[in-house]
């Protein structure tokens, strides 16, 4: 049984968000393990309107979270970002170009959705790189990164190669 789930607050898109990061992850990892779980709704004491979704339970490859609709209160930051470890660049090319879909792409792996909520869009391969038994070697791959948006694997292995 999972202990800590993350929970995360919307101002009023917790079912469509949570819908949403169900397909993105269906349809880049055809094995993936995502579902919507359940919903809860606001009853007549509110604070949302009656019948409207005040939570929504879902699973992204086996984990569960709970989006909330909460109110424009809060938003999400950079502070607090969900990492992706990806096989193979085509999961990378494609949770990169769904989750960037109406949001935003940063640096080094890194965006932002349409909601707000970070991502690390992260290659196991960059990982292998970075720990390269040779200093130098890891070094390259570092300093290729460092200049990405979306992490391409065939480019860090040819900075990572280079001498």
């Amino acid at each position: 049984m999972q202990r800590i789930t993350p929970f995360l607050w919307f101002e009023n898109q917790a079912e469509e968000a949570a819908e949403y990061y169900v397909s993105v992850f269906n349809t880049v990892r055809s094995s993936a393990d995502a579902k919507v779980l359940d919903a809860s709704r606001y009853g007549e004491g509110g604070p949302g309107e009656p019948g409207s979704v005040m939570t929504v339970s879902f699973e992204l490859d086996g984990l569960r979270f709970t989006a909330l609709n909460g109110g424009p209160e809060f938003s999400f930051t950079e502070a607090v970002s969900f990492f992706v470890s990806c096989d193979t660049q085509e999961e990378v090319d494609g949770f990169w170009s769904a989750l960037t879909e109406g949001g935003e792409e940063s640096m080094c792996g890194w965006l932002k959705d349409r909601y707000g909520l970070s991502w690390q869009i992260i290659p196991n391969r960059l990982m292998e790189l970075l720990g390269d038994p040779d200093p130098a070697r890891a070094q390259r791959a570092m300093k290729a990164m460092l200049q990405m948006r979306k992490i391409d694997v065939p480019e860090l292995e040819r900075a990572a190669d280079a001498v």
